[in-house]
């Protein structure tokens, strides 16, 4: 999807949309360690005609460059998939609400330091998202590209607010357990 989006801005080789990638922060939200990723992706989007060759060429002493354009189809294919995403919630399943469903296998007071830990972890993240906007805008990256690091920041201050009180509630045995209620529950 990421590829595609990039495609309608203008065509492009493989090696200038990992850069985009990157330069972007697009990695935080696909799986591009690897350049390697984006070439593989390239020949699944290549093989299902979403995109095609525009153009080849060599320079000497270099390696073959490929120019990739998305095709009509591409285009359909890519606004469907973001409006479906859009608009559609979709029941994903992330590791923190596993972890909190089955939080009783810790004791209370491991449960608490496991969650400030995280806290500490969050805020620590939610610092280097900023950072790294800031970085971005001043590089000239528009603010239509950063959304999404908006979002994730919205949604790890959210977690952080939540998890507070989370801890308030143990703290004042709002919610609490030991081995022996839960074995009376069960």
């Amino acid at each position: 999807m990421v590829i595609l989006a990039f495609l309608t801005e203008s065509p492009m080789h493989a090696y200038r949309i990992h850069e985009l990638i990157k330069l972007r922060g697009k990695d935080s939200v696909v799986n591009v360690s690897q350049r390697n990723s984006v070439y593989q992706t390239i020949e699944r989007l290549l093989r299902t005609g979403v995109i095609h060759i525009l153009e080849t060429s060599r320079q000497e002493g270099r390696p073959e460059r490929v120019v990739y354009a998305i095709t009509e189809s591409g285009r359909e294919t890519l606004r469907a998939w973001v409006a479906g995403m859009l608009a559609e919630p979709v029941n994903e399943f992330p590791e923190f609400p596993a972890a909190l469903a089955t939080i009783a296998a810790l004791s209370q007071d491991e449960a608490k330091q496991q969650l400030e830990r995280r806290v500490v972890a969050l805020e620590q993240e939610v610092a280097a998202s900023v950072a790294a906007a800031q970085e971005a805008l001043s590089l000239g990256v528009p603010r239509l590209f950063l959304i999404e690091d908006e979002y994730k920041r919205a949604v790890m201050t959210a977690e952080i607010a939540w998890i507070r009180s989370l801890v308030d509630d143990f703290e004042s045995a709002t919610i609490a357990w030991s081995e022996e209620s839960l074995r009376q529950m069960a």
